[in-house]
């Protein structure tokens, strides 16, 4: 007979020999015979590289700075706001520029900002004229009005109330009827009355205005900002006011010749 070779165990595959079948009921799994240090736990195991770089772009997103709506929506307030030249044409008044252009404060806040153009009429725009329509016009609407500069009358009250304001400024004391009694004494209210009879006189330097003063002491006691006019009625008073503070204390303590 034939010699019978050796039996031999067929070569398993090399995956086959690392799996071991294990049965449950007639069902087998293949269950991998690695330890887990070599494998390594699912929890550590590297990410896909797919994933890290999704993860990178998600931070990257969140880290991005937004944008402060309140701060564009502010520019875009003040470049609105920013100041118009308008250039006046024919017909226009101060009213319709402002009412075309919306200005805060209507015409007086425009002609406000534009003055100095304009000149002392807010009425009269020649064609051509170059005004500041926008934020010069509403920055001179919130400002307050000027004081309007304190006129006086031409008359002998007028003239008292102004020498009197110039006085309060140069801390030159005195009132209004201490000022009203002596001019009506030596002059009667007469802003050219002249004394050409007394001593004063004879000697060429005549008692003028008012209250009637010399010509050096009008110069010596003269207020800056007064005219050098020793006739001018406001000049002569202040000059005659501040001598008699000088000399008696003040045009109050004056009750006759001086």
């Amino acid at each position: 007979m034939p010699r019978h070779g050796k039996h031999r165990r067929p070569k398993q595959n090399r995956i086959a020999r690392g799996l071991a079948v294990a049965g449950t009921g007639g069902a087998a799994f293949a269950l991998p015979l690695i330890s887990a240090t070599t494998a390594g736990a699912a929890g550590t195991q590297p990410a896909p590289a797919s994933l890290v770089k999704a993860s990178v772009k998600k931070a990257v997103a969140v880290q991005k700075p937004a944008v402060d709506k309140s701060v564009s929506k502010k520019a875009s307030v003040e470049k609105a706001a920013a100041a118009v030249t308008y250039s006046v044409v024919g017909g226009d008044t101060l009213s319709k520029i402002a009412a075309e252009h919306s200005v805060s404060g209507g015409w007086q806040a425009l002609y406000a900002a534009n003055r100095n153009a304009i000149g002392q009429n807010p009425s009269v725009i020649r064609p051509g004229l170059k005004l500041s329509i926008g934020a010069a016009a509403r920055a001179a609407a919130a400002k307050p009005a000027a004081k309007p500069a304190t006129t006086y009358a031409n008359n002998l009250d007028g003239w008292i109330r102004q020498s009197l304001a110039v006085m309060a400024k140069h801390g030159i004391p005195g009132t209004y009827n201490g000022i009203h009694r002596n001019v009506m004494r030596e002059s009667s209210g007469n802003p050219r009355a002249i004394n050409n009879w007394d001593s004063n006189a004879a000697a060429g330097i005549p008692s003028k205005g008012l209250l009637q003063v010399i010509d050096p002491t009008f110069r010596a006691y003269h207020v800056p900002g007064t005219s050098m006019d020793s006739y001018d009625p406001v000049a002569n008073i202040t000059a005659a006011c501040n001598y008699a503070a000088a000399r008696y204390g003040s045009i109050d303590n004056v009750n006759g010749p001086y």
